[in-house]
């Protein structure tokens, strides 16, 4: 199934001007445009492959501004749709959640997974310390 052209140029439009929010630091208005896209996708959302993206740019932005316990559940929902329990940075980010929650244990199960499908290259640009959490591991 795939989503009126219409309804997904829409959705696409309103994540690229969230993108280019959030590049400029204004995090809540990015919030609002991508949560626009969201209402766009029509009920189940998570049959949607837009879903998955619009649901990994609520959380990366939520993340941001260290709303973890938020951005983590927007994680949970991206891992339900399609290819998201085979995306590297969905899985990165939901381990980054758990151990900013405290969770230190329950996150590197993520970053392992992260780190498999995508080597170390995934953490390059993430604080050091996710990284630390899976290195005797591997």
């Amino acid at each position: 199934m795939e989503l009126q052209d219409e309804v997904y140029e829409q959705i696409v439009e309103l994540c690229s001007q969230g993108d280019e929010l959030v590049n400029n630091g204004e995090f809540e208005e990015a919030i609002e445009l991508y949560s626009n896209a969201l209402d766009l996708i029509p009920e189940p959302k998570i049959i949607w492959e837009a879903s998955t993206w619009v649901y990994t740019a609520l959380r990366d932005t939520h993340f941001f501004i260290e709303n973890y316990e938020v951005a983590m559940n927007f994680l949970y929902d991206a891992l339900n749709c399609p290819d998201g329990m085979g995306n590297p940075f969905i899985l990165l980010r939901l381990g980054e959640c758990l151990y900013e929650l405290g969770e230190v244990s329950k996150s590197k199960e993520y970053l392992l997974r992260a780190y498999v499908l995508e080597g170390y290259s995934i953490f390059q640009s993430e604080d050091d310390k996710y990284f630390q959490v899976i290195i005797n591991e591997i």
